[in-house]
């Protein structure tokens, strides 16, 4: 007997249930079509056709998957509604290696921009989650998946993707609607719904409503799902691999390209003092109290990427894809703890003494005095250091000179140089991990005799 089958007789019927509540979104969905979408002038011969029979054509499919699985005697090995493993190899490769997630991450993120119009129409967004679920079910097909996605502590984050999806979705619809008014000359969708309620009784009960619901969705889940209690600690038995809570996940990646104090300490900390200083280095006025997204083009695309690439996609990563050893594993793929990756990571110092300059890496020894070692270590790691302070010193002005130079003439020094490091800390992220990517760089800067690396 399989002890991991990817279909059992539980699953088939538990993912009937999400197909017929799929068919049930689905139905509603088509008689807003048949209310608002009108005809087609002639779709494969068939003039006059409402667009709302293409919706309910799918919607009686699903019903017909919904129907086969919940009625199917067949064995759950011999169930025909699957992930073939054509599908799911090639989305192992590409997933599981760090530069082609990430690519792939990015590339979205541009057509997110490019295509903002387009994606926010109803159909492109109604479509877009069919295909979001659509998808999640037959994954829930293959059992290591299964195993991943429906880990309890798991479930949560996974309700989160959906959410920042839709919030991106609104976000970038409400944008384009007051981008349209504007440029039309028309009043904001803010200023039509300035109509006033009163706190009493309009805003409690609906507070009231809200809590209620809440409340009793988290009882529901309490029930549904097991809380996921382990064995207690132990110092001779850890977890593997050990994870931080997803909202550290980000940072216990980064760890994965920057030195601790790095990590855990500059970063974070740049981070919140940036975040403060926001508001006072922001030089435009418009966008305030209202969506929008051409008025504010350089804040949104900034805040976006930092949000949606560099953290969204690395609590993906370091919640679904990173396994045991801190490897990482594609969505299919079983979670050996005996997968090895070799990596033959390397200093900046090592490329620039030993393969450029084919010298010995200088070291100091125990003869040398504190003047001389210092000397030797800052000799060895003068490369790294001149470009360090090349990347935060000489990059603010020739920025200020060239693509900021609007900016910098609106913004003046102090503010221009604060925005600027800023940026620059932002993109050390990727930089670092492009890095490590093309040319197996560990650190820029490595003075372990001092435990400082960058």
């Amino acid at each position: 007997m399989n002890p991991h089958p990817d279909l059992t007789t539980d699953v088939i019927r538990g993912l009937g249930w999400m197909y017929l509540v799929l068919a049930v979104m689905n139905v509603g969905w088509t008689v807003r079509s048949y209310q608002r979408d009108g005809y087609f002038e002639s779709f494969m011969g068939i003039r006059h056709m409402p667009k709302a029979a293409l919706w309910a054509v799918y919607t009686a499919i699903l019903l017909l998957i919904a129907v086969a699985h919940l009625t199917t005697t067949a064995a759950a090995d011999e169930f025909f509604l699957r992930l073939v493993s054509s599908i799911k190899d090639p989305i192992d490769v590409v997933v599981a290696n760090p530069i082609s997630f990430f690519g792939l991450s990015i590339a979205l993120f541009v057509a997110l921009i490019m295509l903002r119009e387009w994606l926010t129409r109803p159909t492109v967004g109604w479509v877009l989650l069919n295909l979001s679920l659509l998808a999640t079910a037959v994954s829930m097909t293959d059992y290591d998946f299964r195993q991943i996605v429906g880990k309890p502590d798991n479930v949560p984050i996974v309700g989160l993707l959906f959410l920042v999806g839709y919030f991106t979705w609104l976000y970038f619809r409400k944008a384009n609607d007051n981008d349209r008014r504007l440029e039309q000359g028309k009043p904001l969708h803010e200023e039509e719904l300035n109509e006033q309620v009163l706190v009493w009784p309009d805003l409690v009960y609906t507070e009231m409503i809200c809590m209620l619901l809440l409340t009793a969705l988290l009882i529901f889940w309490g029930v549904a799902l097991q809380a996921p209690l382990e064995e207690p600690a132990s110092a001779v038995k850890t977890p593997n691999p050990s994870k931080a809570p997803w909202y550290f996940l980000g940072l216990q990646e980064m760890l994965v390209y920057f030195d601790p104090w790095m990590a855990g300490v500059v970063l974070p900390t740049v981070i919140l003092l940036g975040l403060m200083a926001i508001p006072y280095i922001d030089f435009n006025k418009k966008g305030n109290g209202y969506y929008c997204f051409n008025d504010r083009k350089f804040a949104v695309i900034t805040f976006l990427f930092g949000f949606l690439p560099l953290w969204i996609g690395m609590i993906i990563l370091g919640t679904f894809l990173r396994g045991p050893n801190w490897n990482m594993f594609g969505p299919y793929e079983y979670w050996d703890v005996h997968k090895l990756e070799l990596l033959n990571n390397n200093n900046l110092s090592d490329y620039f003494w030993t393969d450029l300059l084919r010298q010995p890496l200088p070291r100091p020894t125990a003869d040398d005095t504190v003047l001389s070692a210092t000397g030797i270590i800052l000799t060895r790691e003068a490369p790294g250091i001149l470009l360090v302070l090349g990347y935060l010193l000489l990059l603010p002005p020739l920025m200020a000179a060239t693509v900021f130079r609007s900016f910098f003439a609106k913004m003046g020094f102090l503010r221009f140089m604060v925005l600027a490091n800023l940026v620059l800390f932002m993109a050390s992220l990727p930089l670092k991990m492009a890095a490590r990517w093309a040319f197996q760089l560990k650190y820029i800067v490595a003075i372990p005799e001092w435990f400082f690396n960058i």
